[in-house]
């Protein structure tokens, strides 16, 4: 999601957690799925608003999102590296306010006296040890989609032939920065050393999609399953679950299965949303050609009568 999720919800970025939540309540209610069926734009509406809840409902994510660590879809923003970032502790103030011919811009420009701490006894005198922090090193990490959904720990090899384990949290989202700090480049004159970004990239599930917090699935069903009813055995990302199919189920149908979507960081989950889809036996048993053939209301009926007029 690029929009400002304060937008989507309709409320100012200083705006109380409160009024963040009475928000996305109200507008939860009015858009959810279940209560506009077959209205896709309500649908894609009610996700972004999930997303956007999930960012700034919660204090901690709130707060980096203000500060502009992490970006208006959770993920991470790699860290703007400026030189006052490399200040170390004990770093002396006004360093070169001396005769060491840096004078002139460090009494008006404080960035490069940052870089330097003064090694020695006390007073003015001692050695001068350049100080730097260490490069942050950037890493791609294929995730398979589960392991993104249900969490997983990976491991990754580092130039130098060293490794690292990754915990990859539960949710994770394609393209998300995940930073293990401390774990880059060494940093120079006892600097501390940079940080690993982690970038996932989530491989595409052969069944399963999600949209924000939820997965969707398209199940295939039988005509005697559409028909008749049936109680299925439906797969999830954390295992198979009994769903129930109604009488007189229709391909394009959606039920929901609440609570077996991807997990927030408030300790909830989303939902799977599954799609039925009717399937004909690919040779026509003789009995249901029969049946079908003497069917009258069959006969009757008309499925696009909703198009007619059409040009």
């Amino acid at each position: 999601m690029s929009e400002d999720p304060y937008a989507v919800l309709g409320v100012k970025r200083e705006a109380s957690q409160d009024e963040i939540r009475k928000a996305y309540r109200q507008l939860a209610k009015k858009l959810h799925p279940d209560l506009n069926p077959g209205d896709k734009q309500a649908e894609d509406k009610f996700k972004q608003v999930s997303v956007a809840y999930d960012l700034v409902g919660d204090a901690e994510k709130r707060a980096r999102y203000d500060r502009g660590e992490i970006d208006a879809s959770g993920n991470e923003r790699p860290r703007e590296r400026y030189y006052r970032d490399f200040q170390g502790a004990g770093a002396d103030e006004h360093a070169y306010s001396d005769n060491a011919g840096f004078a002139d811009f460090a009494a008006s420009d404080d960035i490069l006296r940052e870089m330097f701490t003064r090694r020695g006894g006390g007073g003015g005198g001692g050695e001068r040890q350049f100080r730097l922090r260490g490069q942050d090193v950037l890493y791609r990490l294929p995730v398979a989609f589960i392991e993104a959904v249900n969490g997983a720990t990976k491991r990754i090899t580092m130039p130098d032939g060293g490794t690292i384990d990754v915990v990859i949290p539960a949710g994770t989202r394609d393209k998300q920065v995940l930073r293990l700090r401390g774990k880059g480049g060494p940093g120079l004159g006892g600097g501390a050393a940079g940080d690993a970004l982690v970038e996932i990239e989530v491989s595409p599930h052969k069944f399963f999609t999600r949209q924000g917090d939820d997965i969707h699935l398209e199940l295939p069903i039988s005509l005697s399953e559409a028909v008749l009813g049936a109680k299925l055995d439906v797969p999830t990302p954390s295992g198979s679950v009994r769903m129930t199919v109604p009488k007189g189920a229709n391909t394009g149908r959606v039920l929901r299965l609440k609570g077996k979507g991807v997990s927030r960081s408030g300790g909830d989950h989303g939902d799977e949303y599954v799609t039925l889809k009717v399937v004909l036996p690919e040779k026509v048993d003789p009995e249901l050609e029969a049946f079908v053939e003497r069917w009258q209301a069959g006969k009757d009926q008309n499925p696009r009568r909703h198009l007619e007029g059409l040009r």
